[in-house]
């Protein structure tokens, strides 16, 4: 009989009482804390929030309404739209009032363990209304006695201090990704072993067209939008119809996005013929010889390009034109140095970015793991009354 068998044996051994999230919690709107202004810059000290799944924002510099979050008194906020939620431990303030700040009645429930639970729920929406008070509060969740409970979110954190570990390598990897990278293509402005040729000379241009009316659950075709090549692939919407075909070696570039956002200029190269539709306010690029260009190296030339990023001035959100794209400037060394470099770039960009091999994978393989032992140690009898 292990520890947790043990606790249960001794402590509930007919079962636990199941109650409603809202008898075991207290929220609190988050309009007091809300930023003034949305020009962030990471050398201020307080993190911008959201519950959604870039979570921080941004920084800003703003000292007064903080929401002052410990280790000793952290906070669960949650996405009054989605259904998502974050662990916070630190001071904060929020993008918007589209949340709740939720604390746990302590007499009754260890907030950790609360936080525990509520992944184990699995709940998600796309339904655009308020959900804590109308649905979510109202989910019934098992509650053992306070030791039972300790000893389930030591058994769980230590599960989720090792995905941490590996996640803040892969973090480092990534930055060093990104540095070595932006070494690898940079090139000077003159010499005899480049040349730099304005895009709209070595690649077509053409827009997407708008899906919305299209989208189904069971589609043929990925409609390839913003959302989908900022989470490289992994948030798919479909379509039974190819409004605007894509072919392989297409590279397609995200040409608006949010303040401050990570998803403009960022570009997606097809790998598949008949498998995507191209959205709008997206770009597909096709370059006219092949002879002198790669296209490889291209789609990492123009991964979100620094000629274009500049273009976002963080209070608006940036729309870029035609001619901002066509008109940047591409180096372009001898076939054999951009065929070097791409084998390069492609090595180092599997080690951070593959799923099915190194740190993804592993940290793939640790959350489902923590996955299983959450839903195993989260699962109660209820207790007859």
């Amino acid at each position: 009989m292990n520890k947790i068998e043990e606790l249960i044996e001794k402590y509930c051994p007919n079962g636990v009482e199941f109650y409603p999230i809202e008898k075991l919690t207290f929220y609190e709107q988050p309009s007091r804390y809300i930023v003034e202004s949305t020009k962030y810059d990471n050398s201020f000290n307080i993190p911008v929030l959201t519950a959604g799944q870039t979570f921080i924002l941004g920084y800003t510099n703003e000292t007064e309404n903080v929401y002052h979050a410990t280790k000793v008194s952290p906070v669960i906020i949650f996405d009054d739209f989605t259904g998502a939620f974050k662990w916070v431990d630190f001071d904060f303030k929020v993008k918007s009032s589209a949340m709740k700040i939720i604390t746990a009645n302590e007499k009754l429930i260890s907030i950790r363990y609360l936080y525990h639970i509520m992944g184990n729920l699995n709940f998600t929406s796309d339904e655009h209304k308020r959900l804590w008070i109308s649905l979510y509060s109202q989910f019934k969740i098992p509650v053992p006695p306070k030791q039972v409970q300790e000893e389930i979110v030591q058994i769980l954190d230590n599960f989720m201090e090792l995905t941490a570990e590996l996640t803040a390598e892969l973090t480092a990897r990534k930055q060093q990704y990104e540095i070595y990278c932006d070494k690898l293509l940079t090139f000077p402005e003159e010499g005899q072993n480049v040349q730099w040729l304005p895009l709209r000379d070595v690649a077509n241009f053409r827009n997407g067209i708008g899906h919305e009316k299209n989208i189904v659950n069971d589609g043929k075709y990925i409609v390839v939008n913003s959302k989908f090549i900022s989470t490289n692939g992994l948030v798919k919407k479909l379509s039974n119809q190819q409004l605007s075909p894509l072919n392989i070696n297409d590279i397609l570039m995200v040409m608006s996005d949010l303040p401050n956002g990570k998803a403009l200029a960022k570009c997606f190269l097809v790998d598949q013929n008949n498998k995507y539709t191209l959205n709008q306010r997206i770009c597909a690029l096709k370059i006219k010889n092949s002879r002198i260009l790669n296209v490889k190296f291209l789609f990492y030339i123009l991964n979100r390009n620094k000629q274009l990023i500049k273009y976002d001035n963080g209070v608006d959100q940036t729309n870029l034109k035609k001619d901002d794209i066509l008109n940047i400037l591409i180096p372009v060394p001898s076939l054999q140095i951009q065929e070097q470099i791409v084998e390069k770039l492609d090595t180092f960009e599997k080690i951070v970015n593959d799923l099915t091999e190194g740190l993804p994978a592993e940290i793939k393989a640790r959350q489902k793991q923590y996955e299983y032992y959450r839903n195993k140690l989260l699962s109660f009898k209820e207790k007859k009354v």
